[in-house]
């Protein structure tokens, strides 16, 4: 956990998004790249999860696609940056990282005054038909990952019990 706090609302959302990957970032530190790919869930009809990469791969997109939503919202004409696969924990943890120094900058411009909207017409329409203002869009990143990194354990646990591939 950090030392310091940055200020208002924003600096509150970005340190608790900031303790949520540091979160997840130590849950992945003894899962073997061994452990990254195998198949965890053959039975789920949900691509995105059914090994722990495939749910990190999810988690990376997810977390740059949030902030791209407020980047357009701002008028920003911004592509994402696109769904990342890697073979490694270190490179999905400095994935992470580049996640949050990528949500960091997009909140750079953004005032306190500006989080919460009422109207409608200036909110985030997700793909899934939500809608969120930035407020709400930064906690739904914030919960998205701790969900992910909770569903992250039990695919652990699994693990340990069918073959120790967790070292």
């Amino acid at each position: 956990m950090q030392e310091t706090f940055r200020n208002g609302a924003k600096g509150a959302l970005l340190d608790i998004y900031e303790n949520a990957i540091a979160e997840l970032c130590n849950c992945l530190d003894d899962i073997s790249d061994n452990a990254l790919i195998k198949i965890v869930d053959s039975q789920t009809k949900d691509p995105n999860c059914i090994s722990i990469q495939t749910i990190l791969t999810h988690v990376l997109s997810a977390g740059f696609s949030y902030a791209v939503y407020i980047r357009q919202l701002k008028g920003e004409n911004v592509v994402h940056p696109g769904k990342p696969v890697y073979n490694t924990i270190k490179e999905y943890q400095t994935g992470l990282s580049a996640v949050f120094d990528y949500t960091v900058s997009t909140f750079k411009n953004i005032q306190d005054s500006e989080l919460e909207d009422p109207d409608n017409s200036k909110k985030i329409i997700t793909p899934w038909h939500q809608s969120y203002d930035i407020e709400q869009i930064a906690e739904h990143a914030i919960v998205h990952i701790l969900r992910h990194m909770r569903q992250i354990e039990r695919f652990k646990m699994k693990i340990r019990e069918e073959n120790s591939l967790i070292h």
